[in-house]
């Protein structure tokens, strides 16, 4: 926010000293330093309402109060992260999993977007290494907000030459 006080002048380092400050993680959990909020959900959470119906009836009940809002997210790792732990751990039996213990989405082991016959770039020949050989390419892929657009890079070890290949 630009400093807009008569006679006063934006000072670019500052407000990036500021911005760092404020961004610095990790932050205090929401539920933590929001007594009302955490009351407010621990109340719901009583009445075996889910974390997003919670987050849902704050954004009704609430409409202009910023503060009074929170994600599903959040709730869950006040109740399971033992270092976000808000919110009191007897509540999880609440849910309607009745679970005190987050349980994965996937299996062990089992990695999402796994590429097939993909050699992992510990597993590089040797000679790969000291560069000494060209024709070695390393690919990496950029993708965009929301993944609406992406790009492919391919550097040529050796000689440091890049390709940048857009990709629909």
């Amino acid at each position: 926010k630009r400093n807009t006080k008569p006679g006063t002048a934006y000072r670019a380092t500052s407000a990036h000293m500021l911005a760092y400050e404020r961004a610095s993680r990790p932050k205090p959990a929401k539920l933590h330093t929001n007594t009302l909020l955490r009351a407010k959900v621990e109340e719901d959470l009583a009445k075996k309402y889910s974390p997003e119906q919670i987050a849902g009836r704050l954004r009704v009940e609430f409409p202009d109060q910023e503060e009074m809002r929170v994600s599903p997210e959040t709730i869950y790792q006040s109740l399971y992260v033992q270092s976000r732990g808000a919110l009191n751990r007897d509540l999880a039996a609440c849910l309607r999993t009745g679970r005190a213990v987050r349980k994965p989405c996937r299996k062990a082991g089992q990695r999402k977007n796994r590429i097939p016959g993909m050699i992992n770039i510990s597993e590089r020949p040797p000679e790969v290494e000291d560069r000494a050989v060209p024709g070695h390419w390393e690919g990496d892929l950029i993708i965009g907000k929301g993944n609406q657009t992406a790009i492919g890079t391919l550097v040529e070890r050796t000689t440091n030459f890049t390709m940048l290949v857009h990709l629909p």
